[in-house]
C-alpha cells in the first residue's frame, strides 16, 4: 500500500441508525450513502465512551479511557498523551484540523494548524458532571425541547463555516507541493442539539410521520438503576410532550441531512481538486444519541443508539461495496491513519489496543475484546461494555449487569442481565472484561480524580452553582449557563 492523503470527516452525536446506508428508509443522507457504496461500511462500530471529551480523547490517542484518564467532560485532552496528530506532524506530514476539537485549548494538540477550533468552555468544561453521588438535576435540560424545530442556530452557522473552510483548504492543497501525504480532520457539530434545523432540510420530514421512540411510555421504560440515574439527572424528557417529541425527531433527522449536505460539498471539493485518487476518506461520529428511545435523550448510555457510531471508509485502498460486521471501535483509527500515511508503528504503539481498519476492511477479524466505558455526568458508577459474538454485555460497579442478544433482539428490548438461563454467558463476558481491566479499581480511579477536581474548583456546591451549559458555543460566542 502506497502512502496516501487522509480526509477524516467527523460529526457530533450521530445515531448510526439515522442513515440510509444503515437501512433507514426515512433518512435522506445521499452523500454518506454514496461514500458507503464506493467503500466499506463497518456495521458494528462503537465509540470508546459515549460522551464528547472522553470519546474524542480515545479517538486522538488510540487508547482506552482507563489507560489515558480523560474520564469526563471536565477533563479535556491537552496534548500530554501522544496522539496520531502529534505522530504524523512530527514525522513531517501536514496535519490540519477544521472545526470542533473539544480539547482544552491553548495547548500543543499535535496539529500543524487548528482552524475554527471549538475548545471546551473556559478550559474547564462541564464541572457539574464531576459529581457522581446524589446526582444534581441538570438545569440546562430544557434546552433540547425548547429549541427543537425549523430555523437556524449558532451550530448550523458554525457548520457552514467549517464546510467553507474545508473546501477552501482542499483547493489550496491541490496547488501546493507536499513532501509527504497530508491528513485533514474536518469536524462538524451537527446533529448535536440544539435541534434547530434549517428549513429546507426540516421540510424533508413531516413531524406527524416520524417514528415514535421505542419503549417511550412510562410503563415501558427500563427500570435498571443506571438508566434511572441518568434519566433523573439528565432529565431532558421532563420538558417534552407528544407533539414536541415528533418535532424533535424530525429536526434531528433534518440535521443529519444538513450534515450530509456539508459532507457532500467537501467530497465534491476533493474531487474537483483532483485529489480523490490519492486520498482515503473516513466518516464517523464521536458517539450517538438516544433520540427519545426509552425516554432518554443525549448520549451517556451503552444502548446501540448512543454507543454505536457510523464508520465508513472509501478511497483507493478500501474495498468497494463491502460491509464488515467484525466489531471495531475508535481506537482502531490511530493505526489506520499511520498506515495510510506510510508510517510504521513504533514499539509503544504496537501495544495499543487498535487494529488497522484497512486490514479489517480487507477481511481480517482480529481476536480481541472491544471496549466502551463511561464515567461521566448522570452516572453514579462506571459502565463497561464489551461484545461477545452477538451478545452485548454491560458491567456496572455495584449494579446488576445488562445483557442483550443483538441477533435475536437488535433493538435491545429484552434485558437478559438477570435471567438465570444466561448466567454462563454473563460469566464468560465478565471474565473477558476482567482480562482487559479491573472495573472496580478503574471506577475508583475515575472517582478519585473527579473528587480532586471538585476540591480544586471549590467543592460540590461551587461546581453545581456554576450551572449547566447544555452545549458548548462555537468559538467567539458567549457562554450561556442554564
Amino acid at each position: 500500500m502506497q502512502p496516501k492523503n487522509m480526509l477524516v470527516l467527523m460529526s457530533d452525536e450521530h445515531n448510526a441508525k439515522i442513515l440510509g446506508c444503515h437501512g433507514n428508509e426515512l433518512a435522506k443522507t445521499p452523500h454518506i450513502d454514496a461514500l458507503a457504496a464506493r467503500g466499506t461500511r463497518f456495521s458494528t462500530a462503537y465509540c470508546n465512551s459515549p460522551i464528547c471529551i472522553p470519546a474524542r480523547a480515545a479517538f486522538a490517542t488510540g487508547r482506552y479511557i482507563n489507560q489515558i484518564g480523560y474520564w469526563d467532560n471536565a477533563d479535556p485532552y491537552e496534548g500530554s498523551e501522544p496522539s496520531w496528530h502529534h505522530r504524523l506532524r512530527d514525522s513531517g506530514h501536514e496535519v490540519v484540523s477544521i472545526g470542533k476539537l473539544h480539547f482544552r485549548g491553548g495547548d500543543d494538540n499535535g496539529f500543524s494548524e487548528e482552524i475554527l477550533a471549538m475548545y471546551v468552555v473556559e478550559g474547564l468544561g462541564d464541572l457539574m458532571g464531576l459529581v457522581r453521588s446524589d446526582l444534581p438535576v441538570r438545569g440546562g435540560a430544557y434546552k433540547i425541547a425548547r429549541s427543537a424545530g425549523p430555523g437556524e442556530s449558532e451550530y448550523t452557522a458554525y457548520d457552514r463555516d467549517i464546510t467553507a473552510r474545508a473546501v477552501r483548504w482542499l483547493k489550496a492543497a491541490a496547488a501546493k507541493q507536499h513532501d509527504k501525504p497530508w491528513t485533514l480532520f474536518v469536524s462538524w457539530v451537527c446533529p448535536h442539539f440544539p435541534l434547530t434545523a434549517p428549513q429546507q432540510f426540516y421540510d424533508l420530514y413531516a413531524p406527524d410521520r416520524m417514528p415514535w421512540p421505542k419503549l417511550y411510555g412510562q410503563a415501558e421504560r427500563p427500570v435498571h438503576p443506571y438508566v434511572r440515574d441518568y434519566a433523573g439527572s439528565c432529565n431532558y424528557d421532563d420538558h417534552f410532550d407528544d407533539e414536541k417529541v415528533r418535532v424533535a425527531i424530525a429536526a434531528y433527522y433534518a440535521l443529519c441531512s444538513f450534515l450530509d449536505d456539508n459532507i457532500g460539498q467537501v467530497m465534491a471539493a476533493l474531487n474537483d481538486a483532483g485529489l480523490a485518487g490519492d486520498t482515503n476518506v473516513m466518516y464517523t461520529s464521536d458517539h450517538g444519541d438516544n433520540l427519545g428511545a426509552r425516554g432518554l435523550w443525549g448520549k451517556s448510555t451503552m444502548y446501540e443508539e448512543a454507543a454505536r457510531v457510523p464508520l465508513i471508509m472509501a478511497g483507493p485502498d478500501v474495498p468497494v461495496g463491502v460491509v464488515r460486521d467484525a466489531p471495531v471501535t475508535h481506537v482502531d483509527c490511530y493505526p489506520t491513519f499511520l498506515e495510510c500515511a506510510g508510517e510504521a508503528q513504533n514499539e509503544a504503539e504496537r501495544t495499543y489496543p487498535g487494529h488497522s481498519l484497512f486490514d479489517i476492511a480487507a477481511g481480517a477479524a482480529p481476536e480481541r475484546t472491544i471496549l466502551s466505558e463511561y464515567h461521566a455526568m448522570g452516572s453514579t458508577t462506571g459502565a463497561f461494555m464489551i461484545r461477545e459474538g452477538h451478545y452485548k454485555y454491560v458491567y456496572y460497579v455495584g449494579y446488576p449487569p445488562q445483557l442483550f442478544d443483538l441477533k435475536a433482539d437488535p433493538e435491545e428490548l429484552v434485558d437478559l442481565g438477570e435471567v438465570a438461563d444466561f448466567a454462563d454467558i454473563r460469566a464468560r463476558c465478565e471474565a473477558k472484561l476482567r482480562a482487559v481491566l479491573d472495573p472496580e479499581s478503574t471506577d475508583a480511579r475515575a472517582k478519585a480524580r473527579q473528587q480532586a477536581q471538585i476540591a480544586r474548583h471549590g467543592g460540590r456546591d461551587a461546581v453545581i452553582a456554576r450551572g449547566d451549559l447544555g452545549y458548548s458555543p462555537p468559538p467567539g460566542l458567549p457562554v450561556d449557563f442554564r
